[in-house]
């Protein structure tokens, strides 16, 4: 079993010294040629490398303006919605606040009449306390 394994080592070393004689003979280009063409084919990969990196680095620049920009426009929409939302709302607020005073008006009338109804009909006692009573409530309603 190893005289196999030797001799199969063996024909693999007589295949590899061929290979190299063969190349040496039939290589179209002189060895100093050959590390030019080399050192010129490294050059050109690493500008094609470095110009596909610019390229890269120009569209993700492109792709992150647009993106910001779209950004930006959300935001200001979200924004305009905020503030008109705002501007409704405080709009609803004083149409409330209008409705209410109307009706505080209202309600202060209508016990004023009634004070000077009837005043104007029971006696001297009985319309004070009931002047009084009312004013009472009519104040603790002012305060609520």
């Amino acid at each position: 079993m190893s005289a196999d394994r030797s001799g199969g080592f063996g024909w693999f070393l007589i295949g590899l010294g061929i290979g190299a004689v063969a190349g040496v003979l039939y290589a179209p280009k002189a060895g100093s040629e050959t590390r030019e063409d080399l050192a010129s084919s490294a050059r050109e990969g690493s500008e094609y490398v470095k110009q596909q990196s610019r390229r890269a680095a120009e569209r993700v620049g492109d792709f992150t303006d647009r993106g910001r920009d779209h950004l930006n426009e959300y935001v200001d929409r979200g924004k305009e919605a905020v503030d008109r939302g705002r501007a409704q709302w405080n709009q609803y607020v004083d149409r409330g606040r209008e409705a209410v005073s109307d009706q505080v008006d209202r309600v202060n009338t209508a016990v004023d009449e009634g004070k000077r109804a009837y005043q104007s009909t029971a006696s001297g006692d009985d319309a004070d306390r009931i002047s009084n009573a009312v004013e009472a409530g009519h104040q603790a309603y002012r305060t609520t």
